[in-house]
């Protein structure tokens, strides 16, 4: 049993860091209603078509040697989406109450005592705010003061783990955004740390502190959401600069293994539209549209946004559809809000 229970602690870790290494208008404003169809792409089909792939309406899993493992990261990606395409509310409340039970929950963030991840802890406050709930009293839990509770004195957020630190800028970036919607707001100490990380080139790394500070696109769009949101607007200026400099002729974005993917150009057209860089954004948003399966696919498959356009594979499907939907609607973390969404799985539109 300790055995079993050791390898799906690192099972969980390894995978929130594959998450991370795949991931990612004013910060006043009210947040926007994402419209149906934008740019061609079909952002309620697309959240329609995740929120069919979720096992029992729920939760998503990884499979690892044939066992099944829940997947808290991805399952809260597809709240976010769903939030920001407006629509498949019903499925994105059912996805956070299970995130938010509590074996789930704990399994997830820790205990709170010996075991507690700062990206998790702010990855879930920011989804239980999304949707309009309390993240200092979740299940009595309270995330707020939990993630506080795990910053260094340099600024940094990092785990408390037997089986060590995984904080990196995501986990930087989220916890910020989780507590700019706090009354405390955002410790300036966290954003600075963040802005100490920051490559030459003036993209962001996703592990500072290497011996070769390499610039990471996922990493970068969610930083300079982070920095937006923390006030440091000239900051998230120059990571906007260096997200616009290494977009690809056909609008898309790569990370480290050179391909133009979903998953990045997602990430990097949410920075792009919530940064004020629209014709950027537009470019990106028309290379997602590429993406998108549509009518001449199986029934399955329609609505999904496929990696990277290559032969439709389901299991990377789901993610890239999850920040495909963020960066073709454009919604910031900051802004994301669930109010007003609709209920149901929309499909796509065909003759």
């Amino acid at each position: 049993m300790v055995v079993r229970l050791s390898r799906h602690r690192l099972l969980t870790l390894l995978c929130g860091v594959l998450a991370a290494l795949t991931l990612t208008l004013t910060l006043t404003g009210p947040a926007i209603a994402a419209p149906a169809q934008v740019g061609g792409v079909r952002s309620d089909a697309a959240a329609g078509w995740l929120a069919r792939q979720l096992v029992d309406g729920e939760r998503f899993e990884t499979v690892f040697d044939g066992v099944a493992y829940p997947d808290q990261g991805l399952t809260l990606d597809a709240v976010f989406a769903f939030a920001a395409a407006g629509v498949a509310d019903d499925f994105g409340a059912s996805a956070l109450a299970w995130v938010t039970r509590p074996d789930v929950r704990d399994g997830y963030v820790g205990d709170g005592t010996t075991e507690a991840y700062a990206g998790a802890t702010a990855k879930l406050a920011l989804a239980v705010a999304v949707r309009g709930g309390d993240p200092t009293d979740v299940g009595g839990v309270d995330l707020v003061t939990r993630l506080r509770g795990l910053q260094a004195p340099d600024g940094r957020f990092t785990d408390r783990s037997a089986w060590g630190d995984y904080s990196n800028a995501f986990s930087q970036s989220f916890a910020i955004l989780a507590l700019r919607r706090t009354v405390a707001g955002v410790p300036p100490s966290a954003a600075a740390w963040l802005v100490g990380t920051r490559c030459p080139d003036g993209g962001y790394p996703v592990l500072p502190a290497q011996p070769v500070c390499d610039s990471d696109v996922d990493a970068t769009a969610l930083t300079a959401q982070a920095l937006r949101a923390a006030g440091r607007h000239s900051d998230a200026a120059a990571a906007l600069r260096w997200l616009v400099s290494v977009q690809r002729v056909d609008g898309g974005f790569a990370n480290a293994d050179g391909i133009a993917n979903a998953n990045s150009t997602g990430l990097a057209a949410q920075a792009l539209r919530d940064g004020g860089r629209p014709l950027a954004w537009l470019r990106a948003r028309i290379f997602l549209t590429g993406l998108q399966v549509g009518c001449a696919a199986p029934t399955a498959d329609r609505g999904a946004v496929d990696f990277d356009g290559g032969v439709f594979d389901p299991g990377t499907a789901t993610r890239a559809t999850t920040q495909a939907v963020l960066g073709v609607t454009g919604t910031g973390y900051a802004r994301l809000s669930s109010a007003g969404a609709a209920t149901g799985a929309p499909t796509l539109p065909c003759p």
